[in-house]
């Protein structure tokens, strides 16, 4: 690749996309738009993945088995087949491919990455021969330094418009870290045969909100432009040096449509930039086209557009391949669009008791070039740290203190109050807020930590908590604490009194930001809507969930004083939480949350993940509540202390159904 940083776009060439089956006895499955393309007519076939986070074999390592509703190597042979269903193919990939499983945590933190080291997701891809990529948000939780060695291996181009090593006047005017954008030079078949050169833009994006998430590993060293910014100034040179048609890479979501300053989830107004022929999205873990962007301003689901241009978005962990056709036909000098088809091709589907079942075998070929790490991964995260005197699961973490989230805060709180030791907040008192991570949700009814008593290995750490995160503490006041806790209640829909079996959840709420606080006691009012939204906006002023917000059995003021020892993400702004917007940082650790529970651990030898019951729904008679939960639930349900949970039957996709009296 040469010099990673740049301030321009690229141009490359590589292979003409003349596929075997096409060069010799015909294909054996041909797309309509191959079938029917008329001299002069191109079918170009743009594949994306997005969102793998490191998971390349079809297992899971924090259950210790394998899965095959997970990895690359699956996803592949979607690869393989649409290579053969038509003339000319693109591979693209669409970041958040390094961080977020045990392999790649080995990676940064045991085995490291030097100038010229093998990266197993570079090399995977390689094997398989993308054509582009660019960066995540989470590319960037190592660190630059990891980044730049794993992305030195990488026989494809990788572009990100939007990260600046030295900013200029305007975005034509900036360094990037990566060259904001590549024009490839293809030779594309027609329906003829006959071949034709084009050449395909490629623009790629990541959130602006990595100055916050990794503001420690960033500032100083890189600043952010905007998406859309980025987009209207680089595709007009982008079709001044010759593309013919612009793919844009777009690690954002699927959000509004017009163009709001510095927007997390770019997507939809990214459709509506002249110039932009196909948007790969992802970022939000989702698909499109699917039901989840039904009625969405700007998003047409049937026709796969975002403001009438095609887009893909193809899950995540490599759970779906993304396929836009596109049909190009000469334009005078140049070419465009004159037809286009969405679809999405999923490795498996759920089964018996909501089971993932392979649609697809894995493709042996990645499975080979990783299968070292592979090994290497299970031996890390197999190594015993301590021992637990009693199960540690998450089934009921959304509805009833827990004991996997009490021992993360635990543990946060015993190493902040080492830390503010002989410094001026030594004396406040120390609070801890984590989330539940593994809860369900769309991760599908396996998606739970289920760590049974005895031995605890690291896997079973980062089965407790996901993330690469770092330590941090922020000093807060009552009545900032007091809001921290009504933003985290969003979590639970409006129950009406006496009502019977209303949904419990909000299925749109993100587990990672429902906080636990630690250090406090506090009743949550359900009768009461939400105060904030799910992107943490004031709705309802007068609405207070939290009652009852008790320290050491005193009530809380509005002006006491609190450290909260919590991760990076949340005190630099994650998840709009009031008290945590970057201004109230005390303290920066070095270390990840996920060593300082292995500290704490080992420390102990044995651990006894008792909750202690400091948070609870206020009482309605006459009202019950439904959850749904994994089928490992039902085995614990009689253990959650101060609540009575009864199974309540089947829920959908192979989740369990439980009900709780009020």
């Amino acid at each position: 690749m040469g010099s990673i940083a740049a301030h321009s776009g690229i141009s490359m060439s590589r292979r003409g996309f003349i596929g075997g089956a096409a060069c010799g006895g015909g294909l054996a499955i041909v797309h309509p738009f191959t079938a029917n393309a008329a001299a002069g007519q191109v079918h170009l076939r743009v594949m994306e993945t997005t969102d793998l986070h490191m998971h390349i074999w079809p297992y899971d390592y924090y259950a210790d088995r394998p899965d095959a509703a997970v990895g690359l190597a699956r996803t592949a042979t979607h690869v393989a087949a649409i290579r053969a269903e038509a003339r000319n193919s693109l591979l693209l990939d669409n970041g958040d491919f390094l961080q977020g499983n045990p392999m790649g945590d080995y990676m940064a933190y045991d085995r490291g990455m030097l100038a010229g080291d093998r990266h197993p997701m570079i090399t995977a891809f390689n094997t398989l021969g993308f054509d582009g990529a660019t960066l995540g948000n989470h590319e960037f939780n190592y660190g630059l330094d990891f980044l730049l060695n794993s992305l030195a291996g990488a026989k494809f181009p990788l572009v990100l418009s939007n990260v600046v090593t030295e900013r200029g006047a305007s975005p034509l005017d900036d360094t990037t870290l990566l060259p904001p954008y590549v024009i490839l030079d293809r030779v594309l078949l027609d329906g003829s045969g006959e071949g034709h050169p084009i050449r395909i833009g490629l623009i790629g994006f990541t959130p602006p909100q990595i100055m916050k998430w990794d503001r420690h590993h960033l500032e100083g060293r890189v600043t952010v432009r905007d998406i859309v910014d980025c987009a209207r100034a680089y595709v007009p040179r982008m079709r001044a040096e010759g593309a013919d048609i612009v793919i844009a890479l777009s690690h954002s979501g699927i959000g509004a449509p017009e163009a709001l300053e510095m927007m997390e989830n770019a997507s939809t107004a990214l459709g509506a930039v002249p110039g932009i022929d196909a948007i790969l999205a992802g970022h939000s873990h989702r698909v499109f086209p699917g039901p989840d962007y039904e009625g969405h301003a700007g998003v047409d689901v049937a026709g796969g557009t975002l403001q009438g241009t095609p887009a893909v978005m193809a899950g995540f962990w490599g759970s779906d391949l993304g396929v836009i056709d596109l049909l190009l036909e000469r334009a005078g000098a140049g070419w465009r669009v004159a037809g286009h088809e969405v679809a999405i091709r999923p490795i498996a589907q759920r089964g018996g008791a909501g089971r993932a079942e392979a649609l697809v075998p894995s493709d042996d070929r990645v499975l080979a070039v990783t299968q070292a790490d592979h090994e290497a991964t299970l031996d890390y995260v197999r190594r015993p740290v301590g021992r637990s005197d009693a199960p540690l699961h998450s089934y009921f973490a959304l509805v009833a203190d827990d004991p996997s989230v009490q021992i993360v805060n635990r543990a946060q709180k015993w190493y902040i109050e080492q830390m503010l030791e002989g410094t001026p907040y030594e004396d406040l008192p120390v609070l801890s807020a984590a989330a539940p991570f593994k809860a369900g949700g769309r991760g599908g009814p396996q998606y739970y930590t289920d760590v049974p008593a005895g031995d605890l290995a690291i896997r079973n750490i980062a089965d407790l908590y996901l993330y690469p995160n770092t330590i941090r503490a922020v000093k807060v006041s009552g009545a900032q604490v007091r809001e921290w806790l009504e933003r985290a209640a969003g979590m639970f829909n409006q129950i009406a009194p006496g009502a019977v079996d209303q949904m419990l959840l909000d299925p749109d709420f993100p587990s990672y930001n429902f906080d636990v606080i630690d250090g406090l006691s506090y009743t949550i009012d359900l009768s009461q809507p939400s105060r904030y939204g799910r992107d943490g906006a004031l709705l309802h002023p007068g609405a207070h969930r939290i009652v009852d917000l008790r320290h050491e059995g005193d009530r809380v003021k509005p002006d006491d004083g609190f450290v909260v020892a919590t991760n990076n993400y949340r005190a630099a702004g994650g998840g709009d939480f009031p008290g945590a917007d970057g201004d109230t940082i005390i303290f920066e650790g070095p270390d990840t949350n996920r060593d300082v529970i292995v500290r704490y651990i080992m420390e102990r030898g044995t651990i006894s993940p008792r909750a202690d019951g400091n948070w609870r729904f206020a009482p309605m008679p006459g009202a019950t509540v439904l959850f749904d939960s994994g089928p490992g639930a039902g085995a614990h349900a009689g253990a959650v202390p101060g609540m009575s949970i009864s199974p309540a039957g089947q829920g959908p996709d192979g989740f369990d159904r439980f009900r709780i009296a009020l």
